[in-house]
């Protein structure tokens, strides 16, 4: 009777270990975060990694899966004031933001969010949906100007990127470096995340301009001005040729580009002069006549202003 009922216990331990391990395994596949170390040195790269993780929130299931440490604990009825950025990726299912600067709003699959130092905010998924959700924490310099500069704001804090594999696969990557910590891995994983970020900004700007007929100008502008740096086509008759009037396309050139058509017509100008001067044994009067420039002294001049240096001395210190 006494070893039936040992056999009894150990069975039932054994069940319980069993059923133990498959809750842990379960959770290790639903949910991943590591809290990364960082030194000076790492300080004085300008940009660190500070957290990355993922959860898998199925419907109905609580959320977060796990109390983060205090200063990240985070509680959706409640609002939470980080001291750092977060790149927040929302690949599946939907749910809601709130943030100092940006009223409550319902969030989709594909949608970016980028939190700011100082801001409060909240998040949280649809209990009839769930989500799942990659995030990565960082902060530095190099963040604080790109911030400074209005690259990212915190009143625009959501991007509706759509799905993106590659940028999943910088999440990965991040994290099974972080796992390893082999030395200079904050390195490394720092700039991936001024990856992420750039990719994030080419596809918001270009998000901007779904209007193909506004690209397509722009794409053709862009073509006319670099066929004719030889020629003497001005922006007005660029305008013309493509059917529109100069304001308007001045305007969306602009906005498209970031510069004026005037001032990018000028950069082509400068990037064409360099071929000339570094591929072609043309003089810099021929040069300057072949740019369309009064004389050899106004190219001279405007090249010394771009570049630093005269035409001569460019040509010098480009030659074997």
């Amino acid at each position: 009777m006494r070893a039936k009922i040992f056999s009894i216990f150990y069975t039932f331990a054994y069940e319980f270990d069993s059923i133990h391990m498959t809750f842990d395994t379960n959770r290790m596949k639903n949910e991943q975060l590591r809290y990364l170390a960082i030194n000076a040195v790492d300080e004085e790269w300008g940009i660190v990694v500070t957290t990355v993780g993922y959860q898998f929130i199925s419907p109905q299931s609580p959320y977060p899966l796990s109390r983060h440490p205090d200063k990240y604990h985070f509680s959706p009825l409640n609002h939470r004031t980080l001291n750092e950025y977060q790149l927040v990726y929302i690949t599946k299912g939907s749910g809601y933001f709130t943030s100092q600067s940006v009223k409550k709003q319902k969030i989709s699959e594909g949608t970016m969010i980028l939190l700011f130092p100082g801001e409060w905010h909240s998040y949280y998924p649809d209990p009839d949906t769930g989500w799942h959700e990659h995030w990565v924490g960082f902060r530095g310099v190099h963040i604080d100007e790109r911030a400074g500069k209005h690259f990212f704001g915190a009143e625009c804090p959501l991007f509706r990127i759509g799905h993106s594999s590659t940028i999943l696969q910088l999440y990965e990557d991040i994290l099974d470096m972080a796992r390893k910590e082999k030395a200079g891995y904050q390195q490394i994983i720092s700039s991936m995340v001024l990856h992420m970020l750039g990719s994030v900004y080419y596809k918001w700007k270009n998000n901007q301009f779904k209007d193909s007929y506004i690209e397509d100008k722009i794409i053709e502008a862009r073509r006319l001005i670099k066929e004719n740096l030889e020629g003497t086509l001005s922006q007005e008759a660029i305008a013309s040729k493509l059917g529109l009037g100069y304001s308007w396309f001045r305007r969306m050139f602009k906005e498209y580009t970031g510069i004026p058509p005037a001032q990018y017509q000028i950069q082509q100008k400068l990037l064409r002069a360099k071929e000339l001067l570094t591929d072609t044994s043309m003089n810099v009067s021929e040069v300057a006549y072949t740019l369309h420039f009064e004389n050899t002294g106004q190219f001279s001049t405007f090249f010394r202003k771009k570049e630093g240096l005269t035409p001569s001395q460019f040509r010098k210190q480009m030659q074997p």
